[in-house]
C-alpha cells in the first residue's frame, strides 16, 4: 500500500494524539493491578489484530500469507517487551516512587531527538543524521518540556522515566526494521501478543495476583478504550505512517503526545492552559514544521524503505 507523504503525516498525528488523549483515560484504572490491566487490554488488541490481518490480509502493506521469520519474531520480542511491556513497568516504577507524571513526560519527551539520532541506522551503514532533523527534534524537545513542565522526582523515579524513554525509542526503531515485510498490521498483533506473558509474569512477580478482580463498569470502559482506540487503531496508523515516513521524520512527531495530553486535559477542564504551556505547544508546531518540510525528505524516505 502506498499513500503519500501527507496521509502519512496525518496517520502518525493521528496516532500520537490518541495516545496523548489516552492519558486521562488511563486515570480511571488506577485503582486495578496495573500489569494486570495492560495484559487484559494487549490480549484484546492482539485478538482484534489477527482478526483484521485475517480478513484484509493486504491492510497495512503486508503480502497475504506472510509470516514472521524466527529474526522478525526477535525483533517483535524485544518490542514488546520495551516498548510495551517495559515501558508500561517503568512508568509504574517512577509514578510509585514519588515521581511527578509531568517529570517523566518531559523524559519521554526526548524520543524525538533520539530517533532522530538513532533513524538513519535503519536506513543502513551509509546513513548520516539529517542536520535538519536533528535541529528540528532538538526544538521539539524544548518544546515538550515547557509543555509538561517540571515538577518532583526521585532518582529511582528518573531512573524508570529513562527506561521508559529507552521503550519509546525502540518501539519505532525496531518496529521499523520488520514493517516493510510484516506490514503494519500483523507487527502491532504480534507485539501485542508477545507483551501478554511477559507483563502476566511481571504481574506475578509485583503480586498483583491477590489484587486480581473483575473490573468495575468505569475500568471495563476504561480498558475497551486502551485497547480499540489506543492500541489498535493508534499502533496500525502510526506504524504505517512510520514505514512511509521514515524513522527520523515519524520520530519528531512523538512530540505531539504532551500537546494531546495538555489540549485533552483542558478541555475536560474547561479552563486554557498557562502561558507555559501553550509556549510549548506554539514551539512544538514550529519544530514539527522545520523538520517535516525538509527539501531532502523524499531521499531520506526512499533510504528508509530500501531498508
Amino acid at each position: 500500500m502506498t499513500i503519500s507523504k501527507g496521509t502519512a503525516v496525518g496517520f502518525c498525528v493521528l496516532g500520537m494524539t490518541l495516545v496523548g488523549s489516552s492519558v486521562a483515560v488511563s486515570q480511571l484504572l488506577l485503582d486495578y493491578p496495573t500489569l494486570t490491566a495492560q495484559a487484559l487490554r494487549y490480549t484484546a488488541a492482539a485478538a482484534v489484530l489477527f482478526l483484521i490481518a485475517h480478513r484484509f490480509p493486504q491492510l497495512g502493506g503486508a503480502r497475504p500469507g506472510v509470516r514472521p521469520t524466527p529474526r522478525e519474531l526477535g525483533i517483535l520480542l524485544v518490542v514488546a517487551a520495551t516498548g510495551m511491556a517495559g515501558f508500561n513497568a517503568c512508568i509504574m516504577l517512577a509514578l510509585h516512587h514519588d515521581t511527578e507524571p509531568a517529570v517523566v513526560g518531559t523524559v519521554i519527551g526526548v524520543a524525538p531527538l533520539g530517533l532522530a539520532l538513532l533513524g538513519p541506522l535503519v536506513a543502513g551503514s551509509r546513513a548520516r543524521p539529517s542536520a535538519r532533523i536533528v535541529a528540528a527534534a532538538v526544538v521539539v524537545v524544548g518544546g515538550t518540556a515547557l509543555v509538561e513542565g517540571t515538577g518532583r522526582a526521585t532518582p529511582i523515579g528518573l531512573l524508570g522515566a529513562g527506561g521508559a524513554l529507552v521503550g519509546e525509542i525502540l518501539f519505532s526503531l525496531l518496529a521499523a526494521v520488520v514493517l516493510p515485510r510484516l506490514g503494519a498490521v500483523r507487527v502491532a498483533a504480534y507485539s501485542c501478543a508477545l507483551a501478554v506473558p511477559l507483563l502476566l509474569v511481571g504481574a506475578l512477580v509485583a503480586g498483583e495476583p491477590a489484587a486480581w478482580r473483575l473490573p468495575t463498569a468505569a475500568e471495563a470502559g476504561a480498558l475497551v478504550y486502551l485497547a480499540g482506540l489506543m492500541t489498535v487503531a493508534a499502533f496500525v496508523v502510526w506504524f504505517i505512517g512510520l514505514e512511509r515516513l521514515g524513522v527520523e521524520r515519524a520520530g519528531i512527531l512523538v512530540g505531539l503526545m504532551p500537546v494531546a495530553t495538555l489540549v485533552t486535559a483542558a478541555v475536560m477542564a474547561t479552563a486554557l492552559p498557562g502561558f507555559g504551556p501553550a509556549l510549548g505547544v506554539l514551539i512544538v508546531a514550529a519544530g514539527l514544521a522545520f523538520g517535516l518540510a525538509s527539501p531532502d525528505q523524499e531521499r531520506s524516505a526512499a533510504l528508509t524503505a530500501s531498508a
